[in-house]
């Protein structure tokens, strides 16, 4: 790649390309993965970087079952998604279930604080998913600990792991 000089750029071994470089990349068909959030700074503890998956009430969310290969559904009561450049056991990204008030569009990139965690497994392995709030939304940024939740959203937590563990368990004996 050429800078304004016009000089190739040198790039130590192991950082990522600039996203210049990732595009021009994927026209001469070099294998390199790139999302549009590697690029992003890691910002300091309390607050870290967060991807939407699945928008607060979507009625719809498709997930590949890595095992059957088949498409699986899901329900979420709130946005759900993943701490970007984590990885936890199973290689999977760090799960997080975030508490604001709208839901917000698959893809979307917010600043979140983890306020709790909800210890899960997942065909035997540890699959914690992480309770937080959005930092910059009025209404969650304030609760620092999740015993300070009313009551009605933390059953409605609650309930809904509940769930979502017994319809995995449901689903994984009757493939199995």
């Amino acid at each position: 790649m050429a800078n304004n000089g016009g000089e190739g750029v040198v790039r130590p071994y192991g950082h990522p390309p600039i996203l210049n470089e990732r595009i021009l990349s994927s026209m001469s068909r070099r294998s390199i993965v790139a999302y549009p959030w590697h690029d992003l700074e890691i910002v300091g503890a309390p607050v870290f970087n967060y991807v939407v998956e699945i928008g607060k009430g979507s009625k719809v969310k498709y997930e590949l079952d890595k095992t059957s290969g088949f498409i699986k559904v899901s329900v979420y009561p709130h946005n759900y998604g993943f701490i970007l450049q984590t990885l936890c056991e199973g290689s999977d990204l760090m799960d997080v279930l975030l508490l604001m008030q709208e839901p917000v569009l698959p893809g979307s990139f917010l600043r979140a604080c983890a306020i709790g965690l909800m210890p899960t497994l997942d065909q035997g392995k540890k699959d914690d998913k992480i309770i937080s709030v959005c930092a910059d939304e009025l209404e969650f940024r304030y609760y620092i600990d999740i015993k300070e939740l009313p009551p009605h959203c933390l059953a409605r937590i609650r309930r809904f792991f509940e769930d979502y563990i017994q319809s995995i368990c449901l689903y994984q004996s009757y493939f199995q």
